[in-house]
């Protein structure tokens, strides 16, 4: 994928960690206290244009952040939402694929019921 991503940007030394294919940093614009992205480190678009490789690597980052959260958060979460938007249609506002690691916190919304089902509000409430 020709282009350029503002990822490929951020200088190694402010990465959480990384693997041979991926990295994680801390989210520029957070939702919460720890939120995250981690990043593939080949500019490709989405999770559906990454390899099986580079879906492994994504995801064990994806692991390895959330247990260095739990270690280094002062306020410990209480859960997680974790995603990706793939395509503009779904969202995605960089063209390169990274996956969100959102920890949560009791009470920070009045009913987290439905989680990312509120991208779309008038579809979260099935209960």
């Amino acid at each position: 994928m020709a282009g350029k991503s503002p990822f490929k940007e951020i200088r190694t030394c402010d990465w959480i960690t990384s693997n041979e294919l991926a990295f994680a940093i801390y989210d520029g614009y957070p939702v919460s206290p720890g939120h995250s992205l981690v990043i593939t480190k080949r500019l490709v678009a989405t999770w559906f244009e990454a390899t099986a490789e580079e879906q492994a690597a994504l995801m064990e980052l994806v692991n390895i952040v959330k247990e260095r959260l739990e270690e280094t958060l002062s306020c410990k979460p209480d859960g997680y939402n974790v995603g990706f938007n793939a395509g503009v249609a779904a969202g995605q506002t960089v063209p390169h694929v990274h996956i969100h690691v959102i920890p949560r916190y009791a009470g920070d919304s009045d009913d987290p019921r439905g989680g990312i089902r509120w991208v779309i509000p008038e579809k979260a409430c099935y209960w």
